[in-house]
């Protein structure tokens, strides 16, 4: 998912990527990438953390999202990816989605590059 969209600004979505979000059929999968990088973005602005976490893990809860970890394979993956881009978050993601088979919604066409099923 991309990164915040869905708890600070579900309005920058695309209308199909609001509407499987939203459906309750759907499993939505939250890497761990996500808060991080998040909370990296949010710190470098001098935003309050707390907040951000507990708004975070709330939003997660309350739309029954699952959480998903980063295992071992989905690190080397991202770090055996061709070089297409060099922003370790979405490497992480790009090999977590190929890893999964789970779609990635993200407006990034990088994604595509590595063969990830992107949904935007």
């Amino acid at each position: 998912m991309a990164p915040g969209a869905w708890f600070d600004s579900p309005q920058l979505l695309s209308d199909k990527a609001h509407e499987l979000i939203a459906d309750p059929e759907n499993e939505v999968l939250i890497s761990p990438v996500i808060p991080w990088e998040i909370a990296l973005k949010a710190n470098k602005h001098g935003q309050p953390l707390i907040k951000l976490v507990t708004d975070y893990i709330s939003v997660v809860r309350r739309q029954g999202f699952t959480a998903v970890s980063i295992d071992p394979l989905h690190a080397i993956r991202s770090a055996l990816l061709p070089f297409h881009h060099r922003d370790p978050f979405d490497r992480l993601l790009a090999a977590q989605s190929l890893e999964l088979a789970a779609p990635l919604v993200s407006r990034d066409a990088i994604f595509d590059s590595y063969g990830v099923e992107r949904i935007w």
